[in-house]
């Protein structure tokens, strides 16, 4: 079906991105805004965020209680975030009103109000999800390894920081407004029932001449200590390993991610089967991937009393270096069958296709159709997964850990 997917890109650098799925009757939309927190000063750390709260409260026509009645009368399901490099908004509607809704996010992005009498309240946001954080252990565990595996600004939390979000005032949230929302280096991916042109000529009205912004460049410090023990009062302790795999748009992704597969995705996957399974040694296990445009990550944490702490590290660690040794048959098998549910799952979702279809243009400057990635799962072969893992098996670790006591980490982690 390439021939139900399109793509523009408007004189100011806007892109627009579509897979038509006249098989729903619902519209999905994703709009990826290069204003992500590895942009922020990092003296106003949360900046971005702050900034993504503000932009709803009110934007053109309409203060911020009829923005929000607005979408609601159109039965726009919406969300929001921000990632190291963007902050995101995406809604799905029933496909008649997906232009109405475009509309009004046209507003958020290219004239929103940011009253100040919205300030304190919205900052008053920003603390509870910061202290969320702080009260979930596993979260501020992954977190805090994130930071210390990427390169600074990559590693940043959104949320930020306390100092941060107390200093951040309405000249630093109107300041990064017009740096860094803009449409060059804007993708807006739409999935589900629609008429191309038509969404073309509405996208050219709403965003074609929303002026470019100036060019900026980022300066990356490397991480310092690969160990990192933050002491927490508690009988359990968090374990986060982390170590580095190729990007999404690097040829080998499908090899890399398939390992991954067999790590972490099921009860028969390695970690749960190792390390929960067999020993008992933690109540959670899992790992994921995660990747920014030229690099990405394995992302490993494990819960666990503080007692076996130490063993659950050592074993986890192991089983990630046999990795090396290549994946079986059985595990591909299974690996393929949940990989095609979930590619039959979003086939069947424009909510999810419309996210996929932003995020690949991001990485890949195309948009991949799913007859593509089906031909790229049922290509893999334990030969080629086990090829990749000789040439880049898991090695150079970062750890993190969070409980009462430091743990004994290997030599080449310090």
């Amino acid at each position: 079906m390439t021939d139900s997917i399109f793509s523009h890109t408007f004189e100011n650098g806007l892109v627009l991105a579509a897979h038509r799925m006249p098989w729903v009757r619902s519209a999905a939309f994703t709009l990826l805004v290069p204003a992500g927190c590895a942009y922020e000063p990092a003296e106003r750390a949360g900046l971005a965020g702050l900034l993504c709260e503000m932009v709803q409260r009110g934007a053109g026509p309409r203060d911020n209680r009829q923005l929000v009645l607005d979408l609601d009368n159109l039965g726009v399901e919406r969300g929001e975030f921000v990632s190291a490099a963007h902050t995101g908004f995406s809604g799905t509607a029933p496909a008649e009103n997906l232009e109405a809704a475009l509309e009004i996010h046209a507003d958020v992005l290219r004239r929103p109000h940011m009253p100040a009498d919205q300030l304190e309240p919205a900052r008053a946001v920003a603390f509870h999800e910061l202290r969320g954080v702080e009260d979930e252990p596993a979260q501020k565990t992954v977190q805090t390894l994130r930071r210390r595996h990427y390169a600074e600004p990559w590693g940043r939390s959104s949320q930020g920081d306390l100092p941060g979000l107390r200093a951040a005032g309405l000249d630093d949230l109107q300041s990064f407004y017009r740096q860094r929302y803009r449409p060059d280096g804007t993708v807006l991916g739409v999935a589900g029932l629609f008429d191309f042109d038509r969404l073309r000529d509405v996208v050219g009205r709403l965003l074609g001449d929303w002026p470019r912004g100036e060019a900026q460049t980022v300066e990356e410090q490397p991480p310092t200590a690969r160990y990192e023990h933050l002491p927490y009062d508690s009988n359990q302790t968090h374990i986060g390993i982390a170590y580095h795999t190729v990007p999404y748009s690097h040829p080998d992704y499908f090899q890399a991610w398939a390992t991954i597969g067999v790590l972490s995705g099921g009860m028969s996957a390695r970690l749960f089967t190792e390390v929960r399974e067999k020993r008992g040694l933690c109540y959670s296990v899992h790992a994921s991937y995660h990747t920014l445009r030229d690099r990405a990550g394995v992302f490993c944490h494990a819960g666990t009393t503080a007692e076996r702490a130490q063993e659950t590290l050592d074993v986890t660690l192991d089983e990630l270096c046999k990795l090396k040794h290549g994946v079986r048959t059985g595990e591909l098998d299974r690996l393929k069958s949940r990989i095609k549910s979930g590619l039959i799952m979003q086939q069947e979702s424009s909510t999810a296709r419309g996210g996929a279809v932003a995020r690949d243009w991001y990485h890949l400057g195309r948009v991949r159709p799913v007859e593509e990635l089906q031909q790229r799962v049922d290509e893999l072969t334990c030969d080629s997964i086990n090829a990749y893992l000789a040439e880049a098996p898991p090695t150079d670790f970062t750890v993190v850990t969070l409980g009462p006591e430091p743990l004994e980490v290997p030599s080449g982690v310090s």
